[in-house]
């Protein structure tokens, strides 16, 4: 048994990591919510009971096994270390620990095995990066991945519960014939899409893009992997998509790659149809579809994929990550 605390609680992720760990039945003997001052005091209901609020501070980790962090990388910054220093093992959702070399980045289907250099402090990798990675894994041994281009279509709800309240009340005001505010994202998001996630930097890229870049080679362990990345943010409330061009060594057909596909946890090889959000929404499984025969990457494979951000892209894979490293398998 457990004692769990969760840190950003009342926000999208917080509340999605409370019902990935009832769904999976971890073994929570004392659950602590924290979040912001603002919503300390109030309750919320988690793992069949009320729970009061508490204040996120340094002093709220006395006796926590384990602190799931999902409150952005100032609070992980300021909080993680006294975490730790309690004893909790930390597994953070924000990028601020995500390139240190003594903080493994993972995703356990694909480098669980890094697990076991962890020094208290485990960082869960970017909602985006999850889903390439779980995409092209297979094409590492296969065909010997030299390079990807991907673009990525990015769901409101990656950037939290306002962006979600911004989409539809954006739509609301289209309806009424009525100007568009926005707050949340640089420009309208409805019947919209923005070419950037993030901030842009010197270089033209934002930083979702170099994020992607960044972290897709430190979880393959290719360090010299060609990757180019472009996030946009559309208009869909939940899952985000990605087309993906890899580039390869040595052929590999679209059948060896929905079979190796077929045979990994976590995947849904659609062999037929075309997956959607829709399809990704509210579930765990990537899936990955029209996979072909590239144009310009010669040898190489085009590919469409799926994933709910929500669930594999950040609160499934970090109670993930903590029932390999806390050895407490799913059902436990």
């Amino acid at each position: 048994m457990s004692r769990v605390a969760v840190v950003g609680a009342t926000g999208a992720v917080g509340r999605e990591m409370l019902a990935v760990l009832e769904q999976r039945c971890f073994p929570v003997d004392e659950l602590r919510l924290l979040a912001s001052d603002r919503s300390a005091g109030g309750s919320l209901r988690a793992l069949g009971a009320d729970h009061e609020v508490r204040a996120a501070a340094a002093d709220a980790f006395s006796g926590v096994d384990l602190a799931l962090f999902s409150a952005g990388s100032r609070i992980a910054m300021e909080l993680a270390p006294a975490a730790r220093a309690a004893g909790a093992l930390v597994v953070d959702n924000s990028s601020a620990f995500r390139m240190r070399p003594d903080c493994p980045l993972v995703i356990p289907e694909i480098n669980g095995e890094t697990l076991a250099a962890h020094r208290g402090l485990i960082a869960n990798p970017n909602c985006s990066t999850i889903l390439l990675c779980m995409a092209v894994a297979p094409l590492v041994e296969l065909g010997g991945l030299q390079g990807i281009v991907a673009c990525t279509y990015q769901a409101v709800s990656g950037a939290g519960t306002r962006a979600v309240e911004e989409l539809r009340r954006q739509e609301a005001q289209e309806a009424r014939g009525e100007a568009l505010t926005a707050e949340i994202f640089p420009a309208p998001i409805s019947h919209n899409v923005i070419p950037f996630v993030q901030a842009l930097q010197e270089d033209g890229f934002s930083v979702e893009e170099t994020k992607v870049r960044d972290e897709t080679r430190r979880i393959l362990g290719l360090p010299g992997l060609a990757v180019s990345a472009t996030c946009v943010r559309v208009p869909v409330l939940r899952a985000h998509s990605a087309t993906v061009h890899a580039g390869l060594e040595r052929p590999v057909s679209a059948a060896a790659l929905y079979a190796a596909l077929s045979d990994r946890p976590g995947i849904q090889a659609a062999q037929e149809g075309i997956p959607t959000p829709r399809d990704a929404a509210g579930g765990d499984d990537v899936w990955v579809g029209r996979v072909r025969i590239d144009r310009v990457f010669r040898p190489g494979l085009a590919l469409w994929c799926v994933m709910d951000q929500l669930r594999k892209g950040a609160a499934l894979n970090a109670v993930q990550i903590a029932e390999l490293a806390l050895g407490c398998p799913r059902g436990a």
